[in-house]
């Protein structure tokens, strides 16, 4: 199986955390080829897909590094207009992927749904947010770091 990984949206503490565990996990136990998708959707819009393998070297040591090694966009829209659609069903079938695994929110979450209906991609929903907004989804991650970041910041505001 060979399964394309994206992360769309704003940034968010633990993206390359889930990075690393989607990959490792698809690896070790599905035995899956891993492709990275660079900039969200946005990679899968041009002609020339932005792409980058992801195998368990390519994951590992990269916890400590903030944002995202596959880059976001929370700009791209893919099923703007038909010949945008038609780009990314190309090239989703040009790369052979049998699943993307799309780490976002609502609005990424959407897009991903929109395009298993509109091109038949398959796709699997990893829900981020650091608003905690998602439909159906009691948490996600993301949330729980920001939450600790405001209230540190409040708890050293109230001391001065």
């Amino acid at each position: 199986m060979r399964v394309g990984v994206l992360t769309g949206g704003g940034d968010c503490p633990g993206l390359n955390a889930v990075i690393r565990a989607v990959t490792k996990s698809l690896i070790s136990q599905g035995g899956c080829e891993v492709i990275g998708i660079q900039d969200g959707f946005e990679g899968l819009m041009e002609a020339q897909p932005r792409i980058r393998p992801l195998g368990w070297d390519e994951v590992s040591g990269i916890l400590h590094i903030g944002g995202t090694i596959l880059g976001t966009s929370n700009s791209a829209n893919p099923l703007k207009n038909d010949a945008t659609l038609a780009q990314v069903k190309r090239n989703v079938q040009a790369l052979g992927l049998d699943v993307v695994v799309s780490i976002g929110g609502d609005g990424t979450q959407s897009l991903a749904y929109g395009l298993a209906n509109a091109v038949g991609m398959q796709c699997v929903g990893v829900p981020k947010t650091i608003d905690n907004d998602i439909a159906n989804c009691e948490r996600s991650f993301g949330f729980d770091t920001a939450v600790a970041t405001a209230t540190e910041a409040l708890r050293r505001i109230e001391s001065t």
